[in-house]
């Protein structure tokens, strides 16, 4: 037979390509598993970062003054004004450095936002394992932003 008479694959080159693709589904979940734990620590810092930022919106747009409450212990945070909490995976590790004068307990903590945009200031470290996000609340000018470990 000639190579224009011949059409299609062999049976060795389709085994070897089930092969290959049966390893590449081998791996793939192990690859991706470890991916998550970052993703859902990337996610955190986010919504952490997020109440940060209502908080300074609300405290602008009310006139009035506005916190932040941290619970490392508990692994949970609140807007002060809302009456819900958001609770943190378990599995991730919760600092929070503040003022003296903002400490809750031994656990807890805020950081409060001011009419004129300021804040008290502050940082909120996210970790699991070797990895890390900090949250960092600026006091002068209340920004809020995210770092982490490889930054």
């Amino acid at each position: 037979m000639n190579a224009r008479g011949r059409r299609g694959f062999t049976l060795i080159e389709l085994l070897v390509v089930l092969l290959i693709m049966g390893a590449l589904l081998t791996l793939a979940p192990i690859a991706f598993q470890r991916l998550v734990p970052g993703m859902e620590l990337k996610a955190a810092a986010r919504e952490v970062a997020a109440v940060f930022r209502e908080a300074r919106g609300l405290a602008i747009r009310g006139n009035r003054e506005t916190s932040v409450i941290v619970d490392t212990e508990a692994r949970s945070y609140r807007l002060a004004a809302a009456d819900r909490s958001s609770q943190l995976d378990s599995g991730l590790g919760v600092e929070l450095t503040t003022a003296v004068s903002e400490r809750i307990g031994e656990s807890a903590g805020r950081i409060r936002f001011f009419p004129d945009g300021t804040s008290t200031g502050g940082r909120v470290t996210l970790t699991r394992g070797e990895r890390k996000y900090f949250i960092l609340v600026d006091w002068l000018s209340g920004r809020v932003r995210i770092l982490d470990n490889a930054s």
